[in-house]
C-alpha cells in the first residue's frame, strides 16, 4: 500500500503557484517598465524623439540631455555630497530618536504611555502652521542656511513611531525584559542590548523610509537654503528644470532666444534629470535590501 501524503496547509497547488507568479511578475513589470522608458527616452536624440515619440528602442541615440545636466560640473557633485551626508546622518538620527521614543510606549509598565502616545497622534492631525514652524527654525534655533536645517525637521515622524511601537509589542516578549531586570540590567542596557537587536526588521523598515524621505526632499532647501553650496541634488535639479522651462516661455517672446531653444533637448533633459535624481538610490537599494531581508529573519518570532 502506498502511504498517502499528509495535508500541508502551507502548500499551494501548481496552477495557483503559476497564477501568483504571473501576477507578481506583472506587478513588478509595472514598476520597472516606466523607469526603463524614462531612461531610454533620456538617451534618445531630441529630433528623433519629436519625430517618432517615446520608445523602448531608440532609433537614434543621443546624450545631449546628460551633457546639459553635467555641464554644471562641480555643482552637481557638491549637491550629491550634500544629499548623501543628509541622507545618511538624517537616517541614523531619525531611526535612533524614533526607536527611543517608541520603545517606552510599547511597555505596559510605563504609566505615562497613553499621554505620550496622544502627543504623537495629535501631531498627525494638527500642525502649528508654516509660519510658526519657519520662525522657530530660523529665528529661535538659528538653523536657516545650515546643513542641520535639512536634517532636523525630518528626525521625528509620528507615523513611524506608531509603526515601531506596534513592532516592539509583537517582537519583544515582556517576560524576556523581566528576566533581564531580575538579573540586574538597567533600562538603557535592556534597550540597546536586547530590544534593538530583536527589532532589526522594524528598524530597517523605518530606516529605509527615512532615507527615501531625505533623499527625495527638495522642500527644505526651498524654505531654508539660500547658499547654493548647500543645495541637495533634488533641489539643484529642480532649479535646472525651472530654468529650462523659463527659457522655453521666453522663447515665445524673444526671437533670438527662440532660435537657441530650437537646438536645446528639452524633453531629454527632463528625463535625464529624473534618472540623475533617482539613479543612486535605485542602484543602492539592492544592497540595503539584503540587510533588510536579513533583518526580517533576525527580528522574526520563531515558533
Amino acid at each position: 500500500m502506498t502511504k498517502k501524503k499528509g495535508f500541508n496547509a502551507h502548500r499551494i497547488s501548481a496552477p495557483a503557484n503559476i497564477f501568483w507568479n504571473l501576477l507578481f511578475s506583472l506587478a513588478s513589470l509595472t514598476c520597472i517598465l516606466p523607469v526603463l522608458l524614462v531612461f531610454m527616452v533620456s538617451i534618445t536624440d531630441e529630433k528623433s524623439l519629436i519625430q517618432n515619440g517615446y520608445s523602448f528602442f531608440p532609433k537614434v541615440f543621443g546624450f545631449a540631455g546628460y551633457a546639459y545636466v553635467f555641464k554644471q560640473g562641480s555643482q552637481v557633485l557638491n549637491a550629491y555630497k550634500i544629499s548623501i551626508v543628509t541622507s545618511l546622518l538624517g537616517t541614523l538620527l531619525s531611526t535612533l530618536v524614533i526607536a527611543m521614543y517608541a520603545y517606552p510606549l510599547s511597555r505596559m509598565n510605563f504609566k505615562y504611555r497613553n499621554g505620550f502616545t496622544a502627543m504623537v497622534f495629535i501631531t498627525m492631525l494638527f500642525s502649528g502652521g508654516l509660519v510658526p514652524w519657519y520662525v522657530m527654525y530660523t529665528q529661535v534655533l538659528r538653523l536657516g542656511d545650515t546643513l542641520w536645517s535639512l536634517i532636523i525637521p525630518y528626525i521625528m515622524n509620528a507615523w513611524y513611531v506608531l509603526i515601531l511601537r506596534t513592532f516592539y509589542r509583537g517582537a519583544i516578549p515582556e517576560e524576556l525584559l523581566e528576566s533581564a531586570r531580575i538579573d540586574g540590567a538597567n533600562e538603557f542596557y535592556i534597550f540597546f542590548k536586547i530590544a534593538l537587536p530583536l527589532s532589526t526588521a522594524g528598524l530597517a523598515t523605518v530606516g529605509l523610509f527615512s532615507m527615501l524621505t531625505y533623499w527625495n526632499d527638495w522642500w527644505l532647501p526651498l524654505i531654508f537654503i539660500r547658499n547654493t553650496s548647500l543645495f541637495n541634488v533634488q533641489y539643484l535639479l529642480k532649479s535646472i528644470l525651472e530654468n529650462i522651462q523659463f527659457i522655453a516661455r521666453m522663447s515665445t517672446i524673444a526671437a533670438n532666444v527662440g532660435l537657441a531653444m530650437k537646438d536645446m533637448p528639452n524633453e531629454t533633459i527632463r528625463m535625464a534629470i529624473a534618472i540623475v535624481a533617482v539613479g543612486p538610490i535605485v542602484f543602492a537599494y539592492p544592497f540595503f535590501q539584503r540587510f533588510f531581508v536579513k533583518g526580517l529573519t533576525i527580528g522574526a518570532v520563531k515558533g
